[in-house]
């Protein structure tokens, strides 16, 4: 079995969108993932924070989410709440770098509870990263 990391460092819709099916496929073909969230990727495992992630482009107050949101519905495309729970039922890894959440004031009461796996900083992402055959940053 090989292994992917994948740096998960913007908070934004599309993109943590795009982490977690890239990270679902993998987990598929029988890889191992381990999502390294950091600076502003945090966002989407803070308490409600999946469902309230901004599109990178286009948000328009809110309404770009929406309306992504409802495409992606009626296209049977699962959001990111159902992605992120395949995710961990097919055994992806979670880390949230503590170091960005001391800068950032983020504490761990505020992240989603069963979201996280482990707290580090760039020491486990160095270690996650020399064992994986790729690393991605998204």
């Amino acid at each position: 079995m090989s292994k992917i990391t994948i740096v998960v460092h913007s908070g934004e819709f599309d993109k943590i969108m795009s982490a977690l099916i890239i990270g679902n496929g993998y987990l598929a073909m029988g890889d191992a993932v381990t999502l390294f969230f950091t600076f502003w990727g945090l966002r989407a495992l803070m308490k409600n924070g999946l469902k309230r992630l901004p599109l990178s482009r286009m948000n328009l107050f809110g309404m770009g989410a929406w309306m992504m949101k409802r495409k992606m519905k009626r296209a049977g495309v699962a959001g990111p709440q159902r992605l992120f729970k395949d995710f961990r039922e097919l055994g992806g890894r979670v880390i949230a770098c503590e170091m960005t959440m001391d800068v950032m004031g983020i504490s761990r009461s505020s992240m989603e509870h069963g979201l996280i796996d482990e707290y580090g900083a760039v020491g486990m992402f160095v270690l996650e990263s020399r064992e994986s055959r790729s690393t991605l940053c998204i």
